[in-house]
């Protein structure tokens, strides 16, 4: 992906699948061999700035020499836990100046089962480093769905986001992509808590889908990235197995926006907008399934739209939600019928956790900006669609039926 070609402002200047082995815990350090000391004695254009809490020992020739942070040694690992080769770095920023810094992984003090770090790689327009072009960052975690700062499935699970395919457990998209890590590697979590994931960001969200040609090539560049890196940070964890590559070409296509279809709002059949909100919500733009999930976003003019509504069919992604569910605002009762199930409404958020027999299956409506209503006297979006959502997209998805019935005043 090259930075701010065409014209166009430049993207990251604003901020269980199938594997090839079995994914156990190798036990020490990781298992993979590491590559040899003098394997490059000069890089590509790449220079390296590792972040660390004291100093490191590089050993150059008979003597050691320790360094910091925005010091740069002739011998380095490659940057995100020696995963980014030259090769991966040039598809993914072109030929720019890089720089990384990197967070060691570390195991979360907080749970001897979950794993974290951060990684950012920052390109710059200038060989001198004085005007960057853009960024990735690089996250280890285990998404904590809206609570406190953290506004993952806002992030990572847009309507643009497509599967990567190869039945591996991410998604991807021309700015985002996200990887779950095997349980068998980083330890199951509670049973609140969502499978701890490999995420890359570039970019602003609001750059997918301006322009189509470079969205396909940054898209596949970040396929390849999420990939490589995770199995990357498996090896630092001492885990053996590695994902398959995925197939770019393979993936569906673009998600881009279209006349909403009347009486299959999001390509739901049997739902549809309030009709106040019929001019506010007449095109979407909706993501397709075969993944963990399936997003829609609808509005009224492009872009950007200010309703979403998220179906998460895998199961462990879907326990992102369920801190949200249980305590997001006035509590569900039970529905009528159907698989058992909890959830919660306010006024811009609408969840429900059904326990399909597939296992645990997310409904989200959420109202992410105002959207407009005739006369302003439309209801209540969130409180119009939730139950009609809820009922429709189980039927489509084999999971209904659910009758889900509303508190009469929203505390």
């Amino acid at each position: 992906m090259r930075d701010g070609e065409d014209g166009r402002r430049d993207r990251g200047d604003r901020g269980g699948g199938t594997m090839t082995d079995d994914t156990t815990p190798a036990g020490g350090e990781a298992a993979a061999s590491r590559p040899p000391l003098l394997k490059r004695l000069v890089r590509n254009r790449v220079a390296r700035a590792v972040t660390v809490a004291g100093l490191v020992g590089v050993l150059l020739g008979a003597g050691t020499v320790a360094w910091r942070t925005d010091t740069f040694p002739l011998l380095s690992p490659d940057p995100c836990w020696d995963t980014f080769d030259d090769a991966l770095v040039e598809r993914v920023f072109g030929d720019r100046e890089t720089v990384a810094e990197a967070q060691r992984l570390q195991t979360d003090p907080n749970s001897r089962a979950a794993f974290y770090g951060q990684c950012r790689i920052t390109s710059y327009k200038d060989e001198e480093k004085e005007q960057a072009a853009g960024q990735l960052t690089v996250q280890v975690r285990r998404p904590a769905g809206y609570d406190g700062q953290d506004m993952w499935p806002a992030q990572f699970l847009g309507a643009d986001m497509v599967p990567l395919g190869q039945g591996l457990p991410g998604m991807v998209s021309p700015v985002r992509a996200w990887l779950a890590l095997p349980e068998s590697c980083t330890g199951r979590p509670d049973i609140l808590s969502a499978p701890a994931v490999v995420d890359l960001a570039m970019g602003d969200l609001a750059d997918s889908g301006i322009a189509p040609e470079r969205d396909r090539k940054d898209r596949a560049a970040l396929a390849e990235a999420v990939v490589t890196v995770t199995n990357g940070v498996l090896r630092k964890l001492g885990c053996s197995g590695t994902y398959p590559a995925p197939s770019p070409d393979k993936l569906p296509g673009l998600v881009g926006w279209q006349e909403a279809e009347p009486g299959a709002l999001c390509g739901v059949p049997g739902l549809s907008a309030p009709a106040a909100y019929g001019e506010s919500l007449g095109r979407v733009r909706v993501g397709p399934d075969g993944g963990a999930a399936r997003t829609c976003e609808a509005g009224g003019r492009y872009p950007p739209g200010g309703l979403r509504l998220t179906t998460v069919v895998d199961p462990a992604l879907a326990r992102v939600f369920s801190g949200e569910a249980s305590y997001g605002g006035t509590r569900l009762g039970r529905a009528k019928g159907g698989p058992e199930g909890f959830g919660s409404i306010d006024v811009t958020r609408g969840v429900y956790l059904a326990q399909c027999q597939t296992g645990d299956v997310a409904f989200v409506v959420e109202r992410v900006r105002p959207v407009g209503s005739k006369d302003r006297k439309g209801p209540n979006l969130v409180r119009a669609l939730l139950p009609a959502y809820v009922e429709a997209e189980a039927e489509r998805i084999g999971c209904g039926p659910i009758r889900l019935t509303l508190p009469e005043v929203l505390e």
